[in-house]
């Protein structure tokens, strides 16, 4: 049956205009030839009475039904609808993707999210059309299939790195899911990369601007951690470490083209992991760092008609909100960003990672170093460390506080409670409570009213800030993509090879 939270009559009419907008937004499952599909499948547009719809591909599987061969409707991005309304269904279906629940269990992911695991349960077989477990399995199926085509890896080893506990499960699932063997999957790809290396195509709603997404990243480069550079043909990449569950890796991004409107996308990433078993957990923190879920029609759409966000949004359309690979580190950077220009915070967190990072052996020069964890930054005496002392014990507190599992940064806590234990922790203002949960939490409705960058673009533009700053309630609930309209009118393009000045943090 159609999950009540979908409009039946809205999902048609998505399907038969083929609309891409709503890839991973719902499935759609025909009663008649027992597949599912992602709501732009080429196919033939099947009657109304013979459709379904689901909120997810886990809900279709549970429903009795298998992926389309042709659409491959489990290869979409998320619903953006998760980071807006950021309910523990949203919540919970993160850290499903980041592997929680094969890792700790559903009392695990329950136990993040704030729920008991019968509750969660309950929610997510609502909202979701299945619960924590087909969920899961779903995910499981989707990075087994991608190790299948990609990788030269013994159907054994496969199954324990996608996450299954038995080989025989592993082979049901995907006969199950994709009406098709594992050597069939396989004999679909001719060429593979080596074990330990996974090539893959992240997809981005559309319009997608990569180019001020790599400026961005390149602007606050930390060294050994990050790097950017342009390859023999002028095309613009983006490099870092993953500190993963099971191991470390680097993934490797091309960033060089803007992706034009009406069609779901590729961003090509090649990871190098550790252990394969982290593959899914390095995808769904690269696709965060994208902000690949973002409906950048719908964020255009809302700032069409205004005077001062209108203009840039229609000059770099899908313009993003850059994510993270670890809130924590996100955290860290912005605290010692405060009261210093870009360049001066890269250099200083830079100093951090060659001291107490790990050190890790890459593939790509320039990545040296894992950023540092909390429990290794917990024991430092803040007298020691390079920035003014008060600054030292806000980064140290903060540390403290996320190794004790006080504060949690990885999306499963609900929000306002994030920001009021951030704001409890000393030499955190809301400034920096707010720009953390912009970037580690991906509150799409974050404004810094006192951001001197803010300033100096309004005023750049010909705007009073005085004046401007209150108006910005007219642009919830997308106060975030306003923010990096204004930033992006400040930062350096083309993409620099390492950090370089910038607008200033707070003072």
């Amino acid at each position: 049956m159609t999950t009540p939270l979908l409009d039946p009559e809205a999902c048609y009419r998505a399907v038969k205009s083929r609309d891409r907008r709503f890839d991973g937004v719902f499935y759609t499952a025909v009663r008649t030839t027992g597949i599912y599909c992602r709501p732009s499948c080429p196919a033939r547009t099947p009657a109304y009475a013979n459709v379904s719809f689901h909120p997810t591909a886990a809900a279709a599987q549970a429903a009795g039904y298998r992926a389309c061969k042709r659409c491959l409707p489990d290869a979409t991005p998320g619903s953006p609808d998760w980071d807006v309304a950021a309910t523990a269904a949203g919540r919970a279906m993160r850290l499903i993707a980041d592997g929680v629940v094969d890792r700790e269990g559903v009392d695990g992911l329950a136990r993040r999210v704030g729920y008991t695991p019968r509750h969660l349960g309950r929610i997510l077989t609502a909202e979701l059309g299945a619960g924590p477990l087909a969920l899961a399995r779903a995910r499981r199926a989707q990075t087994a299939r991608v190790l299948i085509e990609t990788t030269d890896l013994g159907f054994a080893d496969l199954a324990f790195a996608a996450g299954f506990a038995s080989v025989r499960q592993f082979n049901d699932t995907v006969r199950e899911v994709y009406a098709a063997s594992p050597t069939q999957l396989r004999g679909t790809r001719a060429a593979r990369s080596a074990a330990g290396s996974v090539t893959m195509r992240l997809a981005v709603r559309t319009p997608f601007a990569g180019r001020a997404l790599l400026a961005f990243l390149a602007h606050h480069l930390i060294p050994g951690v990050e790097v950017a550079g342009v390859d023999a043909t002028g095309a613009g990449w983006y490099a870092r470490t993953l500190d993963l569950p099971h191991g470390p890796g680097t993934v490797r991004m091309d960033l060089a083209d803007d992706l034009r409107a009406g069609q779901t996308a590729r961003v090509e990433a090649r990871f190098v992991l550790h252990d394969l078993r982290d593959v899914g957990a390095a995808v769904e923190r690269t696709r965060r760092l994208l902000d690949a879920d973002c409906d950048p029609l719908a964020v255009g759409e809302h700032f069409a008609g205004d005077a001062v966000i209108g203009p840039l949004a229609r000059s770099a359309p899908g313009l993003r909100v850059p994510g993270q690979v670890d809130g924590a580190e996100v955290a860290v950077r912005t605290v010692v960003g405060q009261q210093v220009s870009v360049a001066g915070a890269c250099t200083v967190t830079g100093r951090l990672v060659a001291a107490h990072g790990r050190r890790v052996p890459t593939d790509i020069p320039g990545l040296t170093h894992l950023f540092p964890d909390a429990v290794t930054l917990a024991a430092l005496d803040p007298a020691a460390l390079p920035m003014p002392r008060s600054r030292g014990r806000a980064l140290v507190g903060l540390a403290v506080a996320l190794a004790a599992g006080d504060l949690a940064l990885d999306r499963g806590p609900e929000r306002d409670g994030v920001r009021r234990a951030l704001l409890a922790l000393p030499g955190i203002g809301p400034w920096t409570a707010d720009y953390v949960a912009m970037r580690a939490l991906a509150d799409p409705d974050v404004f810094l009213p006192t951001d001197v960058g803010v300033r100096n673009a309004l005023t750049r533009l010909g705007h009073d800030p005085a004046t401007t700053i209150p108006r910005a309630e007219d642009w919830r609930p997308w106060r975030s993509y306003a923010l990096m309209h204004l930033w992006n009118t400040l930062m350096p393009h083309p993409a620099p090879r390492g950090p370089s000045a910038g607008p200033e943090k707070e003072t």
